[in-house]
């Protein structure tokens, strides 16, 4: 069954039927796992945008805190003075979708107004009372990721005895809310949280639980890029040397119906959306 397209605002849309779209990641911080994507300025932030949408980008998503294991809070001014003026510049110059990544509603108003148009919070919803309302007042798409813990904490023993089934149910109450809050389920997607509070099992169990994920009845999202537990698969590399790792691992989820790919490398991962669709094309 094909995803349903996302549609909102004056003639905005997500349309799957090139999935899977690829999300670039652009973090306004010196804080991120992977220097790649660190954008220290206006400058630098608004080159990196330039090049990812010439290489194939369909979203642009703009953070300004790192949500990586053990990585410290940043107050909603400071995070807002990153991303908002990122966010304003690339529209002024693009018309491409561009996503805050966010936990906090002050960060998500702040990027929204300079022009952003979809919300992805690692903690949907959950760690900002206000982010709910907020979302189901403007009516854009929001994106609902699965997490155990914080940034800080989250990485201590996580555990599951059924990955799969739990994400998914947790996942499920996260929706519920949402739509008890106003949010549009048409404008819902979800992201099972691969390295957010799971070990590396568990991040393979997301993998290969994709079709079980996608029963959820939403555009699912899968963010895997140059993530720990690839280096662990091969032996401790760091996330300079991840780049084939994640290809890989973007391509079986693809493969698997992932909807939206996350990446630090766009050209590599609309690259292989060339390949998949030429094959699947026959």
């Amino acid at each position: 069954m094909s995803t349903p397209d996302i549609a909102w605002g004056a003639g905005r849309l997500l349309s799957f039927a090139r999935a899977p779209l690829v999300m670039g990641v652009i973090n306004a911080t010196g804080d991120s796992f992977f220097a790649g994507s660190r954008a220290g300025d206006l400058d630098s932030g608004l080159a990196l945008a330039r090049r990812m949408i010439l290489e194939g980008a369909d979203i642009l998503d703009i953070g300004g805190e790192s949500t990586r294991p053990g990585a410290d809070y940043v107050e909603a001014r400071e995070e807002r003075l990153r991303v908002a003026p990122l966010v304003a510049a690339i529209r002024r110059e693009s018309g491409i979708v561009i996503s805050v990544d966010t936990r906090k509603a002050d960060v998500a108003e702040a990027g929204l107004d300079a022009g952003a148009d979809i919300v992805n919070d690692v903690s949907a919803l959950a760690d900002d009372g206000r982010m709910r309302d907020l979302v189901a007042a403007r009516r854009v798409p929001v994106v609902l990721m699965h997490r155990r813990g914080d940034p800080k904490t989250m990485q201590r023993a996580p555990y599951y005895a059924e990955p799969v089934l739990e994400i998914s149910a947790e996942l499920q109450a996260s929706v519920a809310s949402a739509l008890e809050g106003g949010i549009e389920r048409g404008m819902i997607i979800v992201d099972p949280g691969i390295g957010f509070g799971k070990r590396p099992c568990d991040n393979l169990a997301i993998l290969r639980g994709i079709p079980r994920l996608k029963e959820l009845g939403f555009p699912l999202l899968i963010g895997l890029s140059r993530k720990s537990f690839l280096g662990k698969l091969l032996g401790d590399i760091p996330p300079e040397e991840r780049l084939a790792a994640t290809v890989v691992a973007d391509t079986y989820a693809a493969i698997a119906g992932a909807d939206i790919l996350r990446v630090h490398d766009v050209k590599e991962a609309a690259q292989t959306r060339v390949i998949l669709s030429a094959i699947e094309g026959g």
